[in-house]
């Protein structure tokens, strides 16, 4: 790749926004078609310092702290994807940006996908790296997390000599090659974002909206058929710890012309591991697709759609369950179909 120009290297000042009454914090750097970055939960936009200066190079690049992470404020607030998701819209309204490319990853990933759907306007291109809010797995340490003991044992978990054990753990995680290890560096660094109670509590208040002890709650599957009209790129490590694998081809099968790339060696964040390879495949996803435009008509009529498939399939199941009366009866869960 050529030089970063001197324009974009440049000593990043982080700007503020009140929002609401609260004080978001955020980059606005280079010129161009905007791109917005959200990153994900416990971690701060600088999980995306190896990577915004190329691509302010030929875009305006908008990279948040999430509220409650970060220099953004950490007020007992609603922390859902939705609620983030409008924030999300507000912050680019403020700054005058009527649609960008999303790029989430993790629950950023979940975030993009949520802006998608409430805000379709606002999203040209969705470029989703290790998204949670596919399907329900996630690894084991934040389902337990997810669970009330876990509020009485994390301050315990940020002592001195904790903190210590969790860098030598994650050094031998990294010597010996686990998947764990591959990204132990980055877990350090979410894990040093969690300094005090009130960082704390907003942490576990994202995880338990998208997270119980069974796995993840939220997914977008049942109406990512919406977003046929909006290029989406996939982007996931092969070896990532959090979210599986097979959740890339989930994602990739529901959402209409999707591309997938999954990315060898690399685990749960991809754009800091193999930053030039994941600029590569970005820069080639903006190159060779066009901005969606939302046309509210085809929204609607997808929507009808898959309303009346999904009342169709109910129909059928209520009429099977009626005809074999010895079969035990279960609540119907109705799935949308896709088209």
């Amino acid at each position: 790749m050529a030089p970063v120009p001197a324009r974009v290297r440049r000593m990043h000042e982080v700007r503020f926004a009140w929002v609401h009454g609260h004080r978001r914090a955020f980059l606005d750097v280079g010129e161009g078609p905007a791109v917005l970055l959200i990153h994900g939960i416990g971690d701060t936009g600088d999980t995306w310092s190896e990577v915004v200066d190329r691509l302010a190079r030929d875009h305006r690049v908008i990279v948040p702290d999430l509220l409650g992470h970060g220099q953004s404020p950490k007020p007992r607030a609603d922390y859902s994807p939705a609620a983030y998701a409008n924030g999300m819209r507000d912050v680019l309204l403020l700054l005058g940006i009527e649609s960008a490319t999303i790029v989430g990853h993790s629950l950023g990933g979940g975030i993009a996908m949520q802006l998608a759907y409430q805000h379709p306007s606002l999203c040209e291109r969705l470029v989703l790296v290790s998204p949670g809010g596919v399907s329900h797995d996630v690894v084991a340490l934040l389902r337990w997390v997810s669970t009330p003991a876990a509020y009485l044992l994390l301050p315990l978990l940020q002592g001195r000599v904790s903190r210590r054990l969790a860098g030598w753990v994650a050094r031998a995680l990294e010597r010996f090659g686990t998947a764990l290890g591959s990204d132990g560096r980055e877990f350090l660094r979410a894990y040093e974002n969690l300094p005090d109670a009130r960082s704390r509590a907003v942490f576990l208040r994202a995880l338990r909206s998208v997270v119980d002890r069974r796995g993840q709650t939220v997914t977008m599957l049942d109406r990512c058929y919406l977003a046929a009209d909006v290029p989406t790129l996939l982007v996931w490590g092969t070896r990532d710890p959090v979210i599986p694998r097979h959740h890339a081809e989930v994602a990739h099968r529901a959402i209409p012309g999707s591309r997938m790339v999954v990315l060898p060696d690399a685990g749960h964040f991809p754009h800091r591991t193999c930053p030039e390879r994941f600029l590569e495949v970005v820069a080639a996803f903006l190159a060779e697709t066009e901005p969606a435009r939302h046309e509210p008509q085809a929204w609607r009529d997808r929507l009808r759609r898959s309303t009346a498939t999904t009342l169709a399939a109910g129909e059928a199941s209520s009429r099977a369950i009626e005809a074999a009366p010895d079969v035990p009866r279960a609540p119907l869960r109705l799935a949308a179909q896709h088209p």
